[in-house]
């Protein structure tokens, strides 16, 4: 049993508010996590809308439903029953006592216009992701805290025996850890299989559902790559208006994200290509149907599937970091940055990956770029080497391991 860093903040939203939803994959240890939390309390009741009975109950009487429940209640993949959300807004709004409702759902809610529309200032939304490099080794990182600390860098990263290839191709989900490269295979196999055929349905109601798994590996192959949806179109033999429809639900199901673009002209972002993302880096090396031998022989590939890994540990990171921070890519001509932070004050982080032990300092020259903005704070290449080594002021090559040690 692992323990998941973001349960602090799920307490605090229960402390000031009606009710919590916690999103996520599939498999990533939401519903565990939820009954951690009423463990001990015994007026508290746990519904699954996964059983049949449960869903034919919500769905026939929504209202009758939520009126005959407990006055602490988990009602795990809400998002089957969306008429459920009107009638848990007239029961909150009868009684506001905070942490009434705990929910969790594999699919954004807030694309669901009865979700947005009812509980909208009466719920608090949170995701978790598959588990954090720290949370396998029982240590809460700060890595983003420390970026932004206006206090010098730690000064030191233990070295690690741990390879970034290996850790890319384990990925995150819970099921998988201590399986070996097949089996893993095998349950990524049934894993994607169940998301199309389940959860998407559920969302909607759609003919194409032999196009996604096609869609979902053309959309690994291009890991934090721009996206060029014309071509994806092309290749997968989707029409464009189909495609944004598919992309927005592999979207919603929590496989895919996209990293939108930092600029520091603030009009400028929403006319900037966008970049791709797995959640999962083991989800992705399943979908390009290679291994972890293979990704060594490939380093381009292996430079893409990397920086995915990284952004997968800073989206983790930042449901728990004391820094609220945004998460962007920064692109400007050849200039480039995988990673852009920004926190709520403005200033901003550079993170950039390097699938090497060593670093040179042309591997900081769009951090360079970067730097030249007053809202700048710090810069850093992640590298797999083992000792932190400064390229000049604020700009540094930091090992992976700072990642889960820090």
């Amino acid at each position: 049993m692992y323990q998941r860093w973001l349960r602090t903040q799920i307490e605090e939203a229960c402390e000031d508010t009606p009710a919590v939803f916690v999103g996520g994959a599939r498999q990533v240890g939401k519903s565990t996590l939820l009954r951690q939390l009423v463990e001990g309390d015994p007026g508290a009741r746990y519904v699954t809308f996964d059983d049949f009975t449960a869903l034919e109950a919500a769905q026939s009487d929504p209202t009758g439903f939520v009126r005959a429940l407990p006055e602490r209640v988990v009602l795990d993949e809400v998002q089957r029953v969306p008429d459920l959300f009107q009638a848990l807004k007239l029961e909150i709004d009868r009684n506001r006592e905070p942490g009434r409702f705990l929910m969790t759902g594999s699919a954004d809610v807030m694309l669901l216009p009865a979700a947005a529309e009812s509980l909208a200032g009466r719920m608090e939304l949170l995701t978790l992701w598959s588990l954090s490099q720290g949370e396998l080794r029982g240590h809460r990182e700060t890595f983003i805290d420390a970026l932004f600390s206006a206090d010098p860098l730690p000064s030191t990263v233990e070295a690690s025996e741990d390879d970034i290839v290996d850790l890319c191709a384990r990925g995150g989900y819970p099921e998988v850890i201590a399986r070996s490269s097949a089996r893993r295979h095998a349950w990524y196999d049934s894993y994607v299989t169940a998301i199309l055929q389940r959860d998407v349905r559920d969302l909607a109601r759609i003919e194409g559902l032999a196009d996604l798994p096609r869609l979902l590996s053309l959309v690994a192959a291009r890991v934090a790559q721009l996206a060029n949806y014309s071509e994806i179109g092309r290749a997968a033999g989707i029409p464009n208006t189909t495609l944004k429809r598919y992309m927005a639900l592999l979207q919603a199901t929590y496989l895919v994200r996209e990293l939108p673009a930092w600029s520091p002209n603030l009009s400028k972002r929403v006319v900037k290509s966008p970049k791709l993302m797995l959640c999962d880096t083991g989800l992705a090396i399943h979908l390009l149907r290679t291994s972890a031998e293979q990704l060594r022989g490939d380093r381009t590939l292996l430079g893409h599937v990397a920086e995915c890994f990284v952004y997968g540990e800073v989206c983790r990171q930042l449901g728990w970091s004391a820094t609220r921070a945004t998460p962007y890519h920064y692109r400007a001509g050849t200039e480039e940055v995988d990673i852009v932070l920004e926190a709520p004050d403005g200033r901003v982080v550079g993170i950039e990956t390097k699938a090497s032990a060593t670093v040179r300092a042309s591997d900081f020259r769009g951090m360079k770029t970067l730097r030249e903005l007053p809202s700048f704070h710090r810069g850093v290449v992640l590298y797999s080497g083992d000792g932190i080594v400064p390229f000049g002021d604020d700009l540094f090559a930091v090992p992976f391991s700072a990642l889960w040690q820090w």
